[in-house]
């Protein structure tokens, strides 16, 4: 039923074979982004923990937006690595290698949700929420790599005042580019996978996705320049604690708890609500 909240029957069944392979498939993943260096240990250990509750509970459309998700963003995190370092390098908690906080903050909802899906018989709209908060992330990501490499000074969306490249706030027409497009991947995927997968046309997943993700990126940006933890460095403004020799920095403005993965999983959260909100008025679920 595609009118109603479910496209399948109700029936709630644990599909452990799907499970093991989603194990196996996000460990193997995970394996070869840690040679890579786009995750450390413990972040190969997060994706296996959301990849296969994700994989096994939501099933293999939800499973390859979590790959798209993290094959272009890690793909992004290299390209041009050494001048996104010279530029903004100091601004950034952590660097390159994910760790296994930053992927639970990006797929921790995703994961629950996929849970949730498995369990309550697949309702529609948990997928919606879903893309949602992937396309947030994925938005998210794309903005911050692409948008620190816009020849024009980033401007922060509180006030529109100029700021330095890497500022938490900050927003460039490269970077909210990159966040719509990162946004429409996702959601193109699903719908394509959708496809394949169960032969159903979710066309309202498409501006679900892209509004869910414009709006969870400019939420981070938000929360970014409003009450996100900022520490005072020799070199400036940043998100780091303390300096590679442990000397800690006093903090400048913000929250303490509120750093960047904390910004990005409510975000995330943000994204979701939005495209959740869209799917129901353009699907008439």
């Amino acid at each position: 039923m595609m009118d109603g909240v479910s496209i399948l029957p109700s029936v709630v069944m644990v599909d452990i074979p799907r499970i093991a392979a989603g194990l196996v498939l996000s460990a193997f993943i995970g394996a070869v982004a840690y040679r890579r260096h786009s995750l450390d240990r413990s972040g190969w250990l997060g994706a296996i923990i959301t990849g296969t509750a994700t994989f096994g509970f939501g099933g293999w459309t939800w499973g390859s937006v979590l790959i798209v998700f993290f094959v272009t963003s890690s793909a992004l995190s290299h390209f041009r690595q050494a001048q996104k370092q010279r530029i903004a390098g100091e601004k950034f908690e952590k660097g390159g290698r994910r760790d296994l906080w930053q992927a639970l903050a990006n797929g921790g909802a995703g994961a629950a949700l996929a849970l949730v899906y498995g369990l309550t018989g697949e309702p529609v709209m948990l997928l919606a929420a879903y893309v949602g908060v992937m396309a947030t992330v994925t938005a998210d990501t794309w903005a911050t790599e692409i948008g620190v490499l816009s020849p024009h000074p980033p401007r922060l969306i509180t006030s529109g005042r100029i700021v330095a490249p890497g500022t938490s706030g900050g927003v460039t027409l490269y970077g909210i580019g990159a966040s719509a497009g990162g946004a429409l991947l996702i959601g193109a995927t699903t719908l394509l996978f959708m496809v394949a997968e169960r032969g159903v046309w979710l066309v309202a997943l498409l501006p679900a996705a892209l509004v869910g993700g414009v709006v969870g990126s400019l939420v981070d940006s938000l929360l970014g320049a409003t009450v996100q933890a900022m520490y005072l460095s020799p070199t400036g403004e940043t998100e780091k604690r303390a300096s590679r020799d442990g000397v800690r920095y006093p903090l400048l403005r913000g929250w303490r708890w509120m750093n960047n993965d904390t910004v990005n999983f409510l975000s995330s959260l943000a994204g979701g609500a939005a495209a959740f909100g869209v799917y129901a008025l353009t699907s008439g679920g």
